[in-house]
């Protein structure tokens, strides 16, 4: 199942909020360099589908604030 959701680094909290329009926003406290925001949006996804990291991948905006998750 893909996702696409929307990415705020540098966040006071890690959450993952649904919006009005059903969508998913995942904010993180870890700085978008070097991956962390990414391994961070992985970890936090995980948690929030109840799931391993393992299977959820981002496939898509790695460098951008919108990002396709695949969860499966």
């Amino acid at each position: 199942m893909k996702y696409t959701i929307a990415v705020k680094t540098n966040a006071k909290k890690n959450t993952v909020e649904q919006t009005a329009d059903g969508s998913l926003r995942v904010l993180v406290k870890a700085p978008p360099r070097e991956g962390r925001a990414n391994e961070a949006v992985i970890g936090m996804l995980a948690e929030h589908f109840k799931i391993p990291k393992a299977r959820v991948a981002i496939v898509g905006g790695f460098k951008s604030k919108i990002k396709i998750i695949e969860i499966g």
